[in-house]
């Protein structure tokens, strides 16, 4: 977790929204997915996004 933003660094959502997640609404859902790459962004402008490792992408 990035301290300032309070986003995950592997999926870019806050703790409340991946807590959430199970029960929230689609359109929370959809809302919550529709700001990540921006958040993603911004955490990769400031060095702390967790890219996956290279290789680890399923080849099928």
């Amino acid at each position: 977790m990035d301290a300032d933003s309070g986003w995950c660094r592997g999926c870019a959502r806050s703790l409340d929204e991946i807590a959430g997640w199970g029960g929230a609404s689609d359109e929370r859902q959809r809302h919550i997915l529709a700001q990540l790459p921006a958040r993603q962004a911004e955490l990769r402008r400031r060095g702390l996004w967790l890219d996956p490792a290279p290789g680890s992408e399923s080849a099928s």
